[in-house]
């Protein structure tokens, strides 16, 4: 099984999404850390390169981060039946849902990828602008970017690296929904638009109050409400299994 989840994880990366994907990542901080238009648009005057690290999150998980994973688990499947490699794959002894779980391992792993490789690149572009103690926050503790007072390296760390983490669990049940879609669709492009279509739709779902703690849709941010860490990550590790489960059941059945 290792071995079957080290191939998974070596094609997954070898997509042309995840490639672009990386690369974006990598390539966001940059520009946040060289945007005159901060103060205008978030009331900041950059006082650390730690902020350019919060700021690249923020930015990502408005939309870019999620998109980049649900079109990577989309394709994992995707491409492998426009290819025509998966037919070959199923050819061999090995269960269906032994081949469906490593895709899915390779596909959850991903996200933490992505996020490390933007906190990478935030270093990077911050660097000018010191990693030393500050006057501030982090956008992501106490008093927001205005901070309550001196903020040292170490907290700053804590603080990106807890918001870092709580992100990719927030990215994990996007990656499995686009796997389970992947197995119903079979199609990079039709998996990727229903999962996005699924978030908008249970997005309007904020209109029935009593449903709102339990949707998927309510913990998006979480990693800016640490607080709700407690019943958020319990709530998103069901999600992920849940359709982890689905796809499982789907992809057993299905008529390739």
């Amino acid at each position: 099984m290792l071995r079957l989840w080290r191939f998974e994880v070596y094609k997954l990366f070898r997509l042309r999404s995840v490639a672009l994907g990386l690369l974006a990542a990598f390539l966001l901080p940059f520009l946040w850390a060289l945007a005159p238009g901060l103060k205008e648009v978030y009331g900041l005057v950059l006082a650390s390169g730690w902020q350019v690290v919060s700021l690249s999150l923020l930015a990502g998980m408005e939309f870019l981060f999620p998109f980049l994973v649900v079109m990577a688990a989309s394709e994992s499947l995707g491409s492998e039946v426009a290819q025509g490699t998966l037919k070959s794959l199923l050819l061999r002894p090995l269960p269906r849902t032994g081949l469906l779980l490593a895709k899915l391992l390779a596909i959850l792993l991903y996200p933490f990828v992505l996020l490390a490789t933007s906190f990478l690149g935030s270093l990077l572009a911050g660097f000018p602008h010191g990693l030393g103690p500050f006057f501030g926050g982090t956008g992501l503790g106490e008093g927001g970017f205005a901070g309550v007072g001196l903020l040292g390296p170490g907290q700053a760390l804590a603080e990106l690296l807890r918001a870092h983490l709580l992100a990719g669990a927030v990215l994990l049940p996007l990656a499995a929904l686009a796997l389970l879609y992947g197995t119903l669709f079979l199609s990079t492009t039709a998996s990727a638009l229903a999962a996005v279509a699924t978030l908008l739709l249970m997005r309007l779902l904020v209109a029935f109050p009593a449903l709102t703690p339990f949707l998927l849709t309510t913990y998006l941010d979480l990693h800016l409400r640490p607080g709700a860490a407690g019943l958020g990550l319990s709530l998103l590790l069901i999600y992920t299994l849940g359709f982890a489960f689905l796809a499982a059941l789907v992809f057993e059945r299905k008529d390739l």
